[in-house]
């Protein structure tokens, strides 16, 4: 088909655009040939008129199919061109956020200027292994390319990473080297890995600055040669250096810096190792300052400055080398500093003292004067005679510059050599991988020798790459046998001829460099007569004579010729090198030393390898003519042979290609410039690539991929058995032209533009069939839908037609009614109106008689009042009359009775004095008192409850009635004497009328009272009814809390609830974790083990000399080997019982091992405390019969203070030995593992620890206290200490004579005196607190003493108890424990009720807390015994022998095989007997020898194990602890061999875990324990254990058996590997599904191995093949399930890891595969009865993945939808799903990017793993239920196979 016929009508086309580089347009109407202009629709929406180029009338490239767009490799695109490759890298990096591209053999990297998480060791660990096509596009998949060809093909690799400056060069390289330290390792312990990526650091801060493209721009080019062994590990490293950019050092543009080392000494000049440098801030240096911008932004220097020194100390640069280096730099800083004073034009001068200069003098150890004199002349030599010549500021400047310079250079290559020496092995160098970082090609608007020399470099690395390009083209169309025609392609040869070959342009430059008088001008002119006009590649500037252009592969690129001949030559005087090299500093020397070795490119370093370098090196004038010769090289010259020793190199390895591509100018993060871009790919070679391969055949489909692809346009008849005859069939129909394709061995050829084509073709195909299916679905949607209306329509017309006569109906039923109504209506007015009339005249009626009956009425009643009237008016009248006339007989009598009275009186008066009267007016007087005091009491009785007030005046009437009747008394005693006392009875009166006065206040204060009891008794009847209206509000408040009440009550329940489950769940995933870690740690110690063993065997192997004795391992390895050595030890010496370990899955196999070895370390405390009390006791022994030898010799002066000092002593040493004894104690308390209370962390423990150290600090304190006073009594000593010697006694009597007063004698000796008793004073009250102080803390010992042996014997009863009630026994002791010390603290804190209040608080929260824990445990004991009896029954089932429902398959208890069971013997007691010396044969025959397969077939499920245990019967029968001990160690060992030798066998480490956990089980259902003995039967229970416990190699055995599964869980990983991707992703289980895509070059055959082809059925065969091994061994049943489950998540794990990390695996069909394929995995689950195992839950996130790739993806609900159903999804795999998402027809469509950052949006709150990738490599925690074997030991015969003769029955 022609090209032109593509361009029709819709066809999309690419235009060139000045900004955009290429737009994308859509054809108007079709193409024409002929036609000059295309009309074009633009995707912003305007209309274009193309104009054709008359000339060569080009049509524009045609854009590829969608489903095209964003492939892994640009060479699968169909159109191959430039617009095509920069928008599928487009695409991928904006859209996609995808960095890595291929195109072909080239990795195409982009700088994302941000961190992405792409870069871990989960990564590394996915990639590694795998075929380089098989995932996504990856600097690790190189890399992986890269090693695995070096293995395979035993051929050295290089990875050759370019580009521009800031494109990321430096950071690719460094990931590659991190894949190969992370995936090789290192092949001996010096860590070699760490070393080759610390070299980064050191380089960086020497050899990268920032500049105006990057931050952390490298400044010199670099090849890192990683050496390898022979088992391809890591041995060492060597780095050659290219081109150093020396002009830095003195010269930097605006907005650059210097090498990061001078930032770095400045930043950290203030260090104290720093000071003499006399740094400071990096604007006070000339060579630091001229960018402007010493700091980049989030850079700490100084940080980076500890980095770099790290680096040098694990690179082995003593710190004293370091500080040499720094102060080399520092020396470079200060010689930028130094200045120069014209003298005239030809010479200069330095100021004298110059500081700048003098500190780099004496920093370098140079002389001043010297330096001083050579930095401002030079030597010229001449045949004759030697001249001195004075030269000018700017010569001198430049002489600076230049010494500064070469100063730097020989540093850097000093440090490099160390480097490389650090980097170098002793091993021999198998093989290698190169990586080189070096600059790309480079055009500025003023280009100089360093862009010459970077050009000709890339030159020569595109000739290479080219080459290297069309061979494996060439390579790829023989292997498929296809003719091919030579490739026309870019040759750059020319323009390498051009720069290189003689009278070339480096040539010229060497030539002039020569000449005495050679100028840049000179030399341009010689370029200008010797290749313009002659060389094509060679022109000149029109408007300059002092530049020249070259026609690069990338581009022209116009080089100023000034600076090129000085450059050249790097000039530097050989004076000033002399000066230095007669430094007094011993490094400056050496940096100067072997300059040949420095300079020539021959010398050979320590590895044979030549260490290159483009930094040029100044020697020392030599002797020798060699030396002369060498040092005329030129850097054109040096660097030219180390650019052909570098291709060299390359040439003799096989190249990787990495370019690095930098977006934008700008640093944004996924920014794309696409003029940039395209810059880029035009000068690193990709679209040189592209162009190769489009000039031949770039697309490329297999057989099967073709036929899968392109079914739908073949027809059923073309269809044959042989996909390459169907296929060539097909193509002869659709591509006339047979030159558009070609067909190979196993794929077809096809030209440029022909998939295309193809795709069209198909998509057409697909389009017509679609329409087809639309039509006939409309068709018959519209049919159903007529026939619908038309059904409706009759429908309709039924019901109005009924409608209408059911209207008809309704009116004259209406009409009727209205008759009737109207009838009935009018009886109704007329009725209604006579009933009115008739109400209204009964209503007068009424009114009328009522009117009269009411007069009537009212006459009568008048009447009648009158009457009434009458009667009271006479009665008054009648009742006046007679009022009057008694009021006349009343004062009549009045007037008589006062007469009457008067004469009465004089009577009285006359009798007043007798006593008769007397008494007759107090009796008057009492009568009234006691009427007074009944009536008073009447009141009381009313009021009583009421009146306070009222009682007490009661009281005091009482009190005067009482007073009354003692004067009456008295006054009847004195009766006799009244007649004396007459004048008595005055008072008397007074007092009567006193009295009255009295009874008057009483009755005003009775009244008032009265008063007030009615006010308060209202007042109470308010109240009451206040209180009671209170009381009904308080009934309901009380009602509306306690329904509060309730309802808060549930919510707490319901809350409690919740929370316990929660808590019941974290408690789980701490277990898991503990376990997980602590079976990890098994692990590592079992690898560690293992990595001993064969370091010890490689030992003995090198020298060949046998070690014969016990093999130990090393005691910081903790080896089980080690513990099974000391358990017999430990069964002697101690007599506690171990704790067993309970029948419960929730025991951690950590608890028991921990328990033995601090019960055992416990043990050793013990026996140092003793050993320390027996010396101290012997101190003590020493001490007194010192002190009985000092009390036989004479007394002396002072024997006191001496008698105070040994009471004194020995205080101390009662002090010593208590604070020891403490810190015994507390270090066995906190070593020892005891129950809960006494557990670290418990609140008893807490409060003791508490206890103990404030103890210990007071004697700290009492310490300090008597060590004054012994300072004070040790001086007093001194000053009055008698002298026994001769001298002494004559000094004292000098000194007495000398007092001239004896009186001072005597006040000297009183004062002593006083002293003395001072001081024994205080000294007897200091002993007397240390005794009690003792005394106290004697007895806190004993109690503690006798705290930890109650511990130990409950410990000891507890572990007798039966499980149940051994929890209950240890919280029973804890709350008789808790008891007693409540009553200890209520005594001790009766004083303080603050403390005491407090304590019972916390004492509360931990009875509340031990009543959580009695309850927790109550439910798991309820769980444990519940499980139990469903074992239980289980059991009994298989028992009663019901077998006969399960598969053979499925037998996963002991199946009781009764044929190979003979009877047992009467006497058989279930024991097996051996001889000592046999042990080692029964170890042979039964484990190291013993064939799984025979066993597992013929034999008992678990025989070994069951013999073993037998045997083990037999030596705890003969009661032989040495039997046993070697028997089980034996055992041990022997299948720790048999799994190091035969561990990658299935059947074998499934074999022994089966019987390692039988063996487990045996010794733990016989131990005897009755925890273990509930489901042994009678016979069983007699054959339990008697004489040893073995609880210590149980769990020893249970270590072991974490071990095996873990081995098992690798061997099956390694097994399933290989399978998942192509059996889970790869295969089409359903036919037809999924489109295939083309592939470009990915699968390239030199990077697949040859292997078969895994299907779905293949893993479940595999798995198959697993379960019925386990289960034909007799594996647990529950750890079956935990095998299956650990299978199905490394499934799970692999296809979704595989699944995030390519691309083309993202898609619809695809995902329908998965799904069908975990369908397939939960059937085979169903139907081995394992859907209970937990492993369909590890394929949750693999199914909600495969969910996500089918969902609709556009709407928010959508997201909202996508979001709640990925919940066993990161956030990051979601995002990274939807990112990948590709479609694979065109009628899919793509995730837009406002849709994935919608689901980041709703997904940011998430707190998941950012790790993107699940961890393949973890293994679930393993349990070891308890699984009782219900078979007999008696019934268990030895076959004769085993060949276990020697062995006997008992």
């Amino acid at each position: 088909m022609a090209a032109s016929e593509l361009y029709t009508k819709f066809a999309r086309v690419w235009i060139p655009d000045p900004e955009e580089v290429w737009k994308s347009a859509e054809l108007l109407k079709d193409y024409k040939p002929g036609d000059k202009v295309l009309l074009l629709h633009l995707e912003e929406g305007k209309d274009l008129e193309y104009r054709l180029d008359p000339k060569t009338k080009e049509l524009p490239h045609l854009r590829n199919p969608d489903i095209l767009v964003g492939e892994n490799d640009l060479t699968a695109l169909s159109y191959l061109h430039e617009p095509a490759v920069l928008h599928n890298l487009r695409v991928r990096f904006i859209d996609s956020k995808l960095i890595y591209t291929y195109c072909g053999i080239v990795l195409v990297a982009i700088n994302p200027y941000e961190q992405l998480p792409i870069y871990g060791e989960d990564i590394i660990n996915a990639y590694s292994g795998q075929n380089m096509g098989d995932m996504d596009p990856h600097i690790f998949a190189v890399a992986e390319e890269a090693y695995k060809q070096m293995a395979r093909d035993e051929r050295n690799q290089s990875i050759i990473v370019s580009g521009e400056s800031g494109a990321g060069k430096t950071v690719s390289a460094k990931y590659a080297m991190r894949y190969f330290a992370t995936v090789s390792g290192s092949a001996s312990e010096a860590n070699v890995e760490e070393k080759v990526l610390a070299s980064n650091p050191i380089m960086e801060s020497i050899g990268n600055a920032k500049t105006t493209r990057n931050d952390n721009s490298s400044r010199f080019g670099k090849y890192i040669e990683i050496g390898f062994d022979k088992r391809y590990r890591i041995i060492g490293a060597n780095m050659r250096t290219y081109l150093l950019e020396k002009s830095r050092v003195v010269f930097q543009a605006e907005e650059e810096r210097n090498y990061h080392i001078f930032y770095q000494l400045c930043a950290s000049a203030k260090l104290p190792e720093f000071k003499m440098l006399r740094l400071g801030n990096a604007n006070n240096f000339h060579y630091t300052k001229q960018g402007g911008s010493p700091v980049i932004e989030g850079i700490d220097d100084a940080k980076e400055m500890v980095q770099t020194r790290q680096a040098c100390t694990l690179l082995g640069i003593s710190e004293s080398y370091q500080m040499g280096i720094f102060r080399i730099l520092a020396g470079i800083l200060h010689l930028g500093n130094v200045a120069f004073t014209s003298r005239d034009s030809d010479s200069c001068t330095i100021p004298p003292k110059h500081e700048p200069l003098s500190i780099f003098c004496d920093l370098m150890g140079v002389d001043y004067e010297e330096m001083c004199h050579w930095l401002c002349h030079r030597k010229l030599a001449t045949a004759s005679e030697t001249y001195i010549k004075p030269i000018s500021k700017l010569q001198a400047t430049n002489a600076r510059d230049a010494l500064a310079k070469h100063i730097y250079a020989k540093l850097f290559n000093w440090i490099v050599d160390h480097v490389n020496k650090a980097l170098h092995s002793a091993v021999k160098q198998h093989s290698f991988i190169g990586v080189l970082d070096i600059y790309g090609f480079e055009t500025f608007e003023i280009n100089s020798f360093e862009q010459f020399c970077i050009n000709y470099a890339n030159e020569k690395l595109q000739q290479q790459f080219n080459m290297h390009v069309f061979k494996l083209e060439q390579e790829e169309y023989m292997k498929e046998q296809i003719p091919w025609t030579l490739i026309d392609f870019y040759d750059n040869q020319p323009c390498i001829n051009l720069i290189e070959s003689k009278l070339g342009i480096l040539d010229l430059l060497d030539e002039e460099c020569k000449m005495p008088k050679g100028t840049d001008d000179t030399w341009a002119q010689k370029l200008y007569n010797t290749h313009l006009n002659k060389c094509a590649l060679f022109e000149k500037p029109r408007l300059s004579n002092k530049a020249f252009i070259i026609q690069h592969f990338a581009d022209k690129v116009e080089y100023q010729c000034e600076g090129f001949l000085e450059k050249n030559k790097d000039t530097v005087f050989e004076e000033q090198i002399k000066v230095l090299k007669s430094s007094k500093f011993k490094m400056l020397p050496e940096l100067f030393q072997d300059d040949e070795k420095a300079i020539s490119p021959a010398s050979a370093t320590s590895s044979g390898r030549t260490l290159l370098t483009r930094t040029p090196s100044k020697p020392t004038k030599g002797r020798s003519a060699q030396t002369a010769k060498e040092h005329k090289k030129t850097v054109g010259h040096q660097f030219r042979n180390s650019l052909h020793l570098l291709m060299e190199t390359l040439n003799a390895t096989t190249p990787h290609y990495v370019r690095c591509i930098k977006p934008n100018d700008f640093k944004f993060p996924f920014t794309f410039d696409e003029k940039r871009a395209v810059q880029q790919l035009r000068a690193c070679g990709v679209l040189e690539t592209i162009r190769i391969s489009a000039a031949g055949f770039p697309s490329r489909w297999t057989y099967q991929e073709f036929f899968s692809r392109y079914r739908v346009l073949m027809k059923q008849k073309d269809v044959l058995s042989d996909r390459k005859q169907t296929c060539k069939n097909v193509l002869e129909k659709l591509i006339q032209d047979k030159d558009k394709y070609q067909f190979g061995k196993t794929k077809i050829f096809f030209r440029a533009g022909q998939v295309a084509y193809l795709e069209k073709l198909r998509a057409d195909k697909l389009r017509a069939a679609c329409i087809r299916i639309q039509k006939t679905i409309r068709g018959w949607l519209l049919r159903k839908k007529y026939l619908r209306l038309r059904k409706a329509a009759i429908t309709v017309q039924r019901y109005v037609r009924g409608y209408q006569a059911r209207c008809y109906a309704k009116f004259l039923r209406r009409t009727k009614a209205a008759t009737t109504i109207q009838k009935y209506w009018r009886m109704y007015v007329t009725r209604r109106r006579y009933k009115i009339t008739r109400t209204a005249t009964i209503v007068l009626q009424a009114y009328l008689r009522g009117y009269l009956a009411r007069n009537r009425y009212h006459k009568i009643l008048r009447e009648h009042k009158a009457v009434v009237i009458q009667k009271w008016v006479r009665g008054w009248l009648a009742r006046t009359r007679y009022k009057r006339s008694m009021h006349a007989i009343i004062y009549l009598q009045c007037c008589f009775r006062r007469m009457m009275a008067k004469r009465e009186l004089k009577k009285l008066k006359i009798e007043a004095r007798s006593v008769e009267r007397y008494k007759k007016l107090h009796v008057g007087m009492e009568n009234k008192i006691m009427q007074l005091q009944r009536k008073v009491d009447e009141q009381n009785k009313d009021y009583k409850s009421l009146m306070e007030k009222l009682t007490n005046l009661e009281g005091i009437y009482n009190s005067e009635t009482e007073k009354l009747r003692s004067d009456l008394e008295r006054l009847q005693l004195s009766e006799e004497e009244a007649k004396i006392a007459t004048g008595r009875v005055l008072s008397l009166q007074e007092e009567i009328a006193k009295l009255r006065k009295d009874l008057e206040q009483t009755r005003s204060e009775k009244k008032s009272i009265e008063e007030h009891a009615d006010r308060y008794k209202q007042e109470t009847e308010q109240l009451v009814s206040n209180l009671k209206e209170e009381n009904t509000l308080l009934k309901q408040e009380k009602e509306a809390l306690n329904h509060l009440i309730v309802e808060q009550a549930k919510e707490m329940t319901e809350t409690m609830e919740k929370k316990l489950v929660e808590e019941t769940k974290q408690l789980e995933l701490d277990l898991n974790d503990e376990r997980l870690r602590y079976q990890n740690l098994l692990n590592e110690f079992s690898r560690l083990e293992e990595r001993y063993d064969d370091l010890k065997e490689e030992m003995t192997l090198m020298l060949n000399v046998p070690k014969p004795g016990h093999k130990r391992t090393d005691s910081t390895h903790s080896s089980n080997e080690s513990e099974y050595t000391f358990s017999s030890e430990i069964a002697e010496t101690e007599d506690i019982p171990l704790r067993t370990e309970e029948p419960s899955e929730r025991k951690v196999p950590l608890d028991m091992s921990l328990f033995l070895k601090l019960q055992k370390r416990v043990t050793e405390l013990e026996q140092e405390k003793q050993v320390m009390q027996d010396e101290l006791d012997r101190k003590e022994e020493q001490v007194l019969r010192s002190r009985a030898k000092e009390e036989e010799r004479p007394p002396i002066r002072g024997a006191e203070l001496e008698y105070e000092s040994l009471k004194r002593q020995e205080l101390e040493s009662e002090n010593k030995k208590l604070k020891n004894e403490l810190n015994e104690l507390r270090k066995a308390l906190s070593e020892k593992s005891a129950p809960q209370v006494t557990a670290p962390g418990a609140p008893a423990y807490r409060v003791l620890m508490e206890q103990l150290t404030s103890v210990s600090e007071e004697l700290d304190v009492r310490k300090e206290e008597v060590l004054i006073l012994r300072s004070q009594l040790v001086s007093q000593k001194e000053a009055i200490q008698p002298k026994n010697t001769m001298t002494d006694s004559t000094i004292l009597l000098e000194d007495v004579q000398k007092m001239k007063d004896k009186g001072e004698i005597a006040q000297a000796y009183i004062g002593l005196k006083e002293t003395n008793r001072l001081l024994e004073s205080q000294l007897q009250s200091q002993k007397r607190s240390y005794e009690n102080e003792a005394e106290a803390l004697r007895g806190e010992i004993q109690s503690l003493k006798e705290e930890n042996n109650r511990q130990q014997q409950l410990l000891a009863q507890n572990l007798q108890l039966p499980p149940e009630a051994r929890i209950e026994a240890s919280l029973q002791h804890e709350i008789t424990r808790l008891t007693n010390e409540n009553l200890y603290f209520e005594e001790l804190y009766a004083d303080d009720p603050k403390k005491y209040q407090s304590y019972r608080i916390s004492l509360y929260k931990r009875m509340i807390d031990l009543m959580e824990q009695l309850e927790k445990q109550d439910k798991t004991v309820r769980k444990l015994k519940k499980q139990l009896k469903v074992f239980a029954k289980k059991i009994g089932e298989l028992e009663v022998g019901q077998m006969e429902n399960i598969s053979p398959g499925q037998i996963i208890d002991e199946p009781i095989r009764p044929v190979n069971i003979p009877r047992k013997e009467k006497d058989f007691q279930g024991m097996l007997e051996y001889k000592k010396e046999d042990e080692q044969k029964l170890v042979k025959n039964l484990i190291l020898e013993l064939k799984p397969r025979g066993v597992a077939v013929n034999l008992i499920p678990g025989l070994p194990a069951y013999i073993l245990f037998m045997c083990v019967r037999h030596a705890d029968y003969l009661n032989d602890d040495q039997k046993v001990r070697s028997l089980l160690t034996s055992t041990i060992n022997s299948i720790k061999k048999v799994l190091k030798k035969r561990g990658d066998d299935f059947e074998t480490v499934s074999f022994w875990l089966s019987n390692t956990c039988r063996f487990l089980h045996c010794l733990k259902q016989y131990s005897g324990e009755e925890g273990f003995m509930k489901h042994n039967t009678s016979r069983q229970n007699e054959h339990c254990l008697t004489n040893f416990d073995l609880a210590e190699y149980r769990q020893v055995l249970s270590d072991l058996a974490i071990q095996i599964y873990q081995q098992l869980v690798r061997v099956l990983e390694n097994i399933l590997q290989p399978m998942i991707v192509s059996g889970m992703l790869e295969h089409e289980t359903i036919q037809g599904v999924s489109g295939v895509k083309p592939t470009g070059l990915r699968k390239r055959t030199s990077s697949i191995a040859d292997e078969g082809t895994y299907t779905l059925d293949s893993i479940l065969r595999q798995l198959s093949s697993f379960h019925s091994v386990m289960c034909q061994h007799g594996m647990d049943p529950e750890l079956i399930k935990q095998v299956v489950k650990q299978m199905f998540y490394i499934v799970g794990a692999v296809t979704l890891n595989n699944l995030l990390l390519r691309k083309d695996m993202c898609s619809w069909s695809k995902g329908m595969q998965i799904r069908y394929n975990v369908s397939q995995l939960e059937e085979w689950l169903r139907d081995k009865n394992l859907m209970n195992s937990g492993a369909k839950e590890t394929l949750e996130p693999l199914i909600q993945a495969a969910q996500l790739l089918q969902v609709k993806k556009k709407a928010d609900d959508d997201a909202e939808a996508i979001c709640s159903m990925c919940n066993a999804l990161t956030t990051a795999q979601i995002v990274k799903v939807l990112n990948l998402y590709t479609p694979v027809n065109e009628f899919e469509e793509r995730v837009s990017v406002s849709f994935i950052r919608t689901i980041q949006m709703r997904l940011r709150d998430r707190k998941d793993s950012p790790q993107l990738l699940m961890d393949a490599k973890h293994i679930f925690p393993v349990t070891f239920p308890f699984n009782p074997s219900s078979l007999a030991l008696e019934t268990i015969q030895i076959p004769a196979s085993l060949g276990l003769g020697f062995i006997s029955r008992v």
